[in-house]
């Protein structure tokens, strides 16, 4: 096949599947009213959430799901008969094929326990293996639960305030996108109609009209919602044949979660509480899938003194679409931690093997990392297009090498024996308050 002509059927077919995924929407489709937050409050968090009488059943889905399925069968049957069944881009779209299908199955089941299998089977469990190690997400969870909860992490909070209404944010996130972004690329606006306090579309940042934030949640938002959340969504636009970079499928959830977590450690955006929240999230899966009903999870973070908001909030993602009673859950929140580790891994095992080239394709769309050297192999011959988009520290790769060169280098190191070493130097410290304290009463003074 010649290659315009393949790149052209590489375009029909990839256009084909962003029309049959665009009515589905998952979260849409699984969310709450706000009125049950507000009675679960009421009853001081003593009941389960009482959700309307057949909620889900009256949810519609805006799809039928028997036509919707033999839809994406035929399509998978085209694109094998098309491309080939040996094709690399052909096998990257059967597979997305294959998870909108099991989307359809697990959207067709909520409220029952067959909701938590295919949620599983689409994003994992949290006592997965992580790739080419021994521990489970859930362990993992709680190593870093543990080193994120130390007194120390508390001495490093800033009296930063939610000072900064949702208004201003717009502003001022508006123009912080545009010195990255391409004039018109990307708009930030109020909304009253998400849950979140705030949340990215295709080209555009939601903020929750009702909400406040401080000077850290903007430098996250700037990086994770509009770096790579849309950033990838606009480079996945620009594709002239593989149009399907655009849309994210669950099989890409947890590379772009994990990229846009690893964007805020990077552009030191994060702080402890927030790296928190993601490993409480596999915490709040793993016990949801165990068997913990709602309540069990919601008081294990009121006891550990988390605010009840936050602790329903973290809850409720685990428990929509799922049974109140557990066992049957929404898992995608595993893919914030697994995604990172995964990307940090990808990245040292690129500089090892000697290929830090293809990095940039991790901004390419919306991808998972085995799809990488495909759509390399792809973006040589003319058939990919590379990212518009990129961070400056993957644009110019040379920090990036040295620093996850060194810590490669350094995981040789037996860090237990280290620690035990400055463990008598630290203990002859005096308990003193955080240096940035003693720089602002100077201040002040």
């Amino acid at each position: 096949m010649a290659v315009n002509e393949y790149q052209q059927q590489v375009k029909v077919l990839s256009d084909q599947l962003l029309e049959l995924q665009r009515p589905i929407r998952i979260l849409d489709a699984i969310k709450w009213p706000s009125e049950v937050e507000k009675t679960f409050f009421k009853d001081k968090g003593r009941e389960l959430p009482r959700l309307p009488e057949n909620h889900y059943q009256n949810q519609e889905l805006g799809f039928d799901p028997v036509q919707q399925r033999d839809r994406f069968l035929h399509l998978r049957r085209e694109t094998r008969r098309k491309l080939g069944r040996s094709d690399g881009l052909g096998g990257i779209l059967c597979r997305t094929i294959d998870q909108y299908l099991l989307v359809i199955d697990m959207l067709a089941n909520r409220g029952t326990p067959e909701f938590g299998r295919y949620s599983r089977a689409l994003y994992g469990s949290a006592r997965d293996h992580l790739r080419g190690d021994r521990k489970t997400l859930r362990q993992l969870g709680e190593k870093l639960g543990e080193i994120f909860s130390m007194p120390g992490a508390a001495h490093l909070v800033r009296p930063y305030e939610k000072n900064i209404s949702a208004t201003d944010a717009v502003d001022i996130l508006q123009d912080r996108l545009g010195n990255y972004f391409d004039p018109g690329d990307i708009r930030v606006i109020l909304s009253d109609g998400i849950v979140s306090d705030a949340a990215a579309g295709g080209d555009y940042i939601k903020i929750n009209q009702d909400a406040s934030f401080t000077e850290f949640d903007l430098q996250v938002l700037e990086v994770h919602e509009g770096w790579v959340h849309v950033g990838t969504t606009l480079n996945g636009r620009q594709q002239p044949w593989a149009t399907w970079l655009s849309v994210g499928s669950p099989r890409v959830t947890a590379c772009q979660e994990g990229l846009a977590v690893l964007m805020e450690t990077l552009t030191f955006s994060s702080y402890p509480g927030r790296a928190l929240k993601v490993s409480d999230r596999v915490v709040a899966v793993d016990m949801a899938e165990q068997g913990a009903d709602f309540l069990d999870v919601y008081h294990f973070f009121t006891n550990r003194g988390l605010p009840p908001a936050d602790s329903y909030k973290i809850t409720q993602r685990v428990f929509r679409g799922g049974t109140l009673s557990g066992g049957s859950v929404f898992s995608k929140d595993l893919s914030y931690l697994r995604g990172f580790v995964e990307n940090v891994n990808f990245i040292r095992s690129a500089i090892q093997s000697g290929v830090p080239e293809i990095l940039p394709m991790l901004f390419v769309g919306k991808i998972t990392l085995d799809d990488i050297p495909i759509l390399y192999q792809h973006y040589l011959e003319g058939t990919i297009t590379g990212p518009h988009y990129i961070p400056e520290m993957f644009r110019d790769l040379n920090g990036l090498y040295v620093w996850f060169g060194f810590a490669s280098g350094m995981s040789v190191i037996n860090m237990g024996r280290v620690q035990r070493h400055f463990q008598t130097l630290f203990a002859k410290m005096p308990k003193v308050a955080p240096l940035y304290e003693k720089v602002i009463d100077s201040a002040v003074d």
